[in-house]
């Protein structure tokens, strides 16, 4: 699809990271330069380094590393003309599918391509996409970038409205995704693009439960099974590095806190007994001091991961032994990133031909 070579060469697309944040397509052209809020660099001076390289900036106001193109990159960089398809879609749609090396795939709306570069990978230079997209101008903007990203011979796009004239091909099709705003309307175009000669699979990208609803009757009534519905959500983990430590210090950590619970309890028992006692006098400055001790009481049973030492020391270990091996914990993240789409998938299961019975007299 890219460029193979190991530096970078003039006319070469490349992808510029700056941040997690900031990521962008770069088309190598000497005579032209970068600008941003990392420095000042020429394109001229980006030709000949190797791919992966940290690269300073003029100025001296930072630096950009350049990296080559792939199709995980390229859907975090790319221009978008439409809502795109985010990586952990792009995965589990391409395995469900069953796209491999030589399949025949359909993608009806190619939007920005995203889907379409991860596609054209995983079947390589011996299978075929065909995609269809509604809008003229961003049909031909991304068969622009199908041409310049190598991609010409494997991706076959066409300025089409699937749902109501259908796709170009019949029977032929292993697998087909649809992602329209009214995919019920293709079903049908769908199965006569589909192969018939073995099981195919059909997938509907939907953001809305009423459309996947519909979709669910439209498959139904074109005899696809196996209809599942998926939404995929992304759950980060944080992972930290603690030292072990020993029974005995987990122990005794454990006793400690414990005896700090109950002197706090004894305490609240003292003061209120003795709020019952006090006049009405005595009332205020009883209640100034049980302020100040509940905010000592406070800081005291603060207890964080801050509490845990960094490593614990048998007491036969030598000073200048080794500490111990630190281990990796993982954290679950209560947040979990937001919805995307519904995920509908169906298979096709090819009909066996009926046979003729001959009746003889």
């Amino acid at each position: 699809m890219w460029s193979s070579a190991r530096d970078v060469a003039a006319g070469d697309l490349v992808i510029i990271w700056q941040t997690r944040e900031l990521i962008q397509p770069l088309l190598i052209t000497p005579g032209k330069d970068l600008n941003s809020r990392f420095g000042y660099y020429r394109h001229a001076d980006l030709v000949g380094i190797p791919y992966g390289s940290k690269v300073g900036s003029r100025n001296g106001k930072g630096f950009i590393h350049v990296l080559r193109p792939t199709p995980e990159l390229w859907t975090m960089a790319l221009p978008h003309r439409t809502q795109i398809l985010y990586l952990a879609d792009i995965a589990f749609i391409t395995s469900w599918l069953d796209i491999k090396r030589g399949s025949s795939v359909i993608e009806a709306g190619t939007g920005s391509g995203s889907f379409s570069h991860s596609v054209a990978r995983t079947i390589g230079s011996v299978g075929h996409l065909w995609s269809y997209e509604f809008h003229e101008a961003r049909a031909n903007k991304a068969r622009e970038e199908f041409s310049l990203h190598g991609m010409a011979d494997i991706v076959t796009l066409t300025h089409r409205n699937v749902c109501k004239d259908g796709f170009t091909v019949e029977d032929t099709v292993d697998a087909v995704f649809l992602d329209l705003p009214a995919p019920w309307d293709a079903i049908e175009h769908a199965k006569k693009a589909l192969k018939k000669t073995s099981p195919t699979r059909i997938c509907c990208f939907s953001p809305c439960m009423e459309q996947v609803l519909r979709t669910v009757s439209a498959l139904n009534d074109s005899g696809f099974t196996d209809i599942t519905m998926f939404e995929t959500l992304l759950r980060p983990h944080e992972v930290h590095q603690l030292s072990p430590q020993s029974l005995t210090q987990a122990v005794e950590k454990l006793k400690k806190l414990e005896q700090k619970r109950e002197d706090k309890r004894q305490h609240q028992i003292e003061r209120s007994s003795k709020r019952k006692r006090d006049d009405l006098l005595e009332t205020d400055t009883d209640n100034l001091g049980a302020k100040k001790l509940r905010t000592q009481e406070s800081v005291e049973e603060e207890v964080g991961i801050r509490d845990i030492p960094d490593a614990v020391v048998d007491p036969g270990q030598s000073a200048n032994q080794p500490s111990p091996i630190k281990i990796s914990v993982s954290k679950v993240s209560p947040d979990v990133r937001g919805h995307t789409s519904y995920l509908t998938f169906a298979r096709l299961v090819p009909t066996a031909p009926s046979k003729s019975v001959t009746v003889q007299e």
